[in-house]
């Protein structure tokens, strides 16, 4: 039974490479198709949560951070070309707000939910996922691209996402890494409503399972 969250690991190993390529790649103005994909975490976490408990959740955790710090430190190495100049994929900026969002996020995911796990099915992960997203897409994007971290990477500065424009192209002025990060959490919301479904039917099976083995 102690070993039975391993799938759990390589699931959310998979998730964090795949969010760091598609990443990459945008979907509109705001949006990349990473922002679809990283939500999955939160459901992994979760569900190693209800059927193995807080440590198998927090082992699960800790892989996928390390497997994210490894495709950070393989991007800060890869070097882009753009504009007559040379930038790289990944800024050791970047690196640190995903790091420390996923790290930090995904732990106090891992503590909500087991402070409600006792309630009604859906309340542990619904609430869990919810706080958990928001704090991550903070401590992400104002990490990554606010002025406020501007000394951690003098050398790249992302001037490109601190310029005032619209909020989504029609609210107030402000910051365009403010549009991303509300684009980002808009997502993260509809998906977490959504999860719950795969979370119910992922939970009964594995625990089916583990009942049939005994």
């Amino acid at each position: 039974m102690k070993n039975n969250y391993i799938p759990g690991i390589f699931a959310m190993a998979t998730v964090v490479v795949a969010s760091n390529i598609l990443v990459q790649y945008l979907l509109g103005d705001w949006l990349t198709w990473g922002a679809f994909t990283y939500p999955v975490a939160f459901l992994i976490t979760d569900v190693m949560n209800r059927v193995y408990g807080v440590s198998a959740a927090r082992r699960v955790v800790f892989a996928g951070f390390v497997v994210g710090i490894l495709c950070s430190l393989i991007g800060t190495q890869i070097m882009l070309q753009g504009d007559g100049y040379t930038f790289p994929a990944v800024t050791l900026r970047v690196a640190i707000g995903s790091g420390t969002a996923f790290l930090v996020a995904q732990l106090l995911d891992v503590q909500i939910f087991d402070r409600l796990r006792d309630g009604s099915w859906w309340r542990a992960p619904l609430a869990s996922t919810l706080i958990g997203s928001a704090l991550d897409t903070f401590l992400f994007f104002s990490i990554s691209f606010s002025t406020v971290f501007n000394g951690l990477e003098t050398a790249n500065i992302p001037d490109w996402a601190q310029g005032a424009v619209p909020l989504l192209g029609a609210g107030p002025e402000l910051p365009l890494w403010a549009s991303l990060a509300v684009a980002d959490w808009m997502v993260k919301l509809t998906l977490a409503l959504i999860a719950l479904a795969p979370f119910r039917m992922l939970v009964l099976y594995l625990v089916g399972r583990s009942t049939k083995n005994h």
